[in-house]
């Protein structure tokens, strides 16, 4: 299915409210009814139930979203609607939607799933990395090559004096440099010698 945008959300303050209300309905021969849904950036993720006459399932719902403020045609908002049988790219599901699905016999929606379940282990995996904290130095399975072509494994974590995340410190230049999404790459940290008196 393609986009569809429209011009402002109505009545919902939020993207997630407005689509918790576009997958919730009720039909002459089935109805429809979100059980969960999260926004994970810009992408919506629901868990919606579908009662038919004697069939019950539950099913993922993936849809792209999109706000613009300056269209030309006055279109603040859209999206794109998927099901998981269509096998979507997007694969950050929350557990606790993926928990809330039914079994399925289709091989796309499998996959999906499986995708998704792979992406909660390897945020998971990130996420138990200790933080670099300063004083302490890194070195990074493969290095990383600077604006001056040199390639390094090794700095020095140092204090921000403007904010939370860490700034590192070549020890040979003493260049200082920030390392967006630091705990995605392969690193190990040694802690400064204890010196004793």
């Amino acid at each position: 299915m393609g986009w569809l945008f429209m011009r402002d959300l109505g009545r919902f303050a939020t993207p997630r409210a407005y689509l918790d209300d576009q997958f919730t309905y009720v039909r002459d021969d089935h109805r429809l009814t979100v059980l969960a849904s999260s926004m994970v950036g810009t992408t919506y993720y629901a868990a919606c139930e579908r009662i038919d006459t004697d069939v019950r399932m539950v099913f993922a719902v993936i849809c792209l979203t999109k706000r613009s403020s300056g269209a030309r045609d006055g279109c603040t908002f859209g999206y794109k609607d998927m099901s998981e049988d269509m096998g979507p790219h997007e694969s950050e599901c929350p557990a606790a939607i993926l928990d809330l699905l039914t079994e399925t016999q289709s091989d796309y929606a499998r996959a999906w799933r499986s995708r998704c379940r792979d992406h909660l282990e390897h945020r998971r995996l990130v996420n138990a990395r200790p933080t670099p904290r300063p004083g302490q130095i890194i070195i990074f399975d493969e290095a990383l090559t600077f604006s001056d072509g040199q390639a390094r494994d090794r700095l020095e974590v140092v204090p921000n004096p403007k904010g939370k995340q860490a700034l590192f410190r070549d020890p040979m230049s003493r260049a200082i440099c920030r390392i967006p999404n630091v705990k995605r790459r392969g690193y190990r940290l040694v802690n400064p010698a204890v010196r004793t008196r």
